[in-house]
């Protein structure tokens, strides 16, 4: 039976590596963890001696194939339950991260399952990442950062790089939420920011750290 913390640290090597690749390195893990390097040595040490993750000093961690399927599982669960928050209680996008961190620690394969067949095999959560099914397996789909984009380019938003409340409120706020249709009407040079038109009616001008953040599925 593995530790909240122990299970916390096989989700942060599996999140870090989806994005980075491996091997991850300590100061990595740290940042993502808010600890410090010394905290990252000692756990992944005791990792390894449980055999689920490969670790060379200097050289940083590779999750094992039981360490990824045990941090798969952990990233399935917490994806249904941001489902099920915004779903079916109504929480907003940016409220459900730190609620689904507690819920992920449940470990019933047949209540997860179920909550899987109840929200009808959800493919992606409400920020747009990507949910594994049972077997381990999800859907990849054609993406990239809405700063990539030129002139002219119209996109769907397809999900966001930061899950940060902060920015998740603000973007609503902006009516730049997952499903939503844009055009870039201006990028400027100096700085890279976008003026775009959130369709139907929303013109707006958003920064190049906004546009680095956020992912779109260009339209052909």
């Amino acid at each position: 039976m593995l530790s909240t913390s122990e299970e916390n640290y096989l989700k942060a090597l599996y999140k870090i590596a989806q994005v980075k690749g491996n091997p991850v390195s300590t100061n990595d893990l740290a940042d993502e963890l808010s600890t410090s390097a010394a905290s990252v040595t000692d756990m992944i040490k005791k990792l390894f001696e449980k055999k689920l993750v490969d670790y060379q000093r200097y050289q940083g961690a590779v999750l094992t194939s039981e360490g990824g399927r045990l941090a798969t599982e952990l990233v399935r669960r917490h994806r249904l339950w941001e489902c099920f928050l915004v779903e079916k209680l109504g929480y907003g996008w940016d409220e459900v991260h730190d609620l689904a961190e507690q819920l992920e620690h449940i470990k019933s394969v047949d209540l997860v399952d179920r909550l899987e067949e109840y929200l009808q095999f959800p493919r992606f959560d409400p920020h747009g990442d990507p949910i594994p099914d049972r077997h381990g397996k999800f859907t990849i789909r054609s993406q990239q950062l809405l700063c990539n984009l030129s002139q002219g380019d119209r996109a769907e938003v397809v999900g966001v790089a930061l899950h940060d409340s902060q920015f998740l409120r603000f973007l609503g706020e902006m009516h730049l939420e997952i499903g939503c249709v844009l055009e870039v009407l201006e990028v400027f040079e100096y700085d890279s920011s976008m003026r775009i038109h959130i369709v139907p009616d929303t013109k707006t001008l958003i920064s190049s750290i906004l546009s680095k953040n956020i992912y779109v599925k260009k339209y052909s």
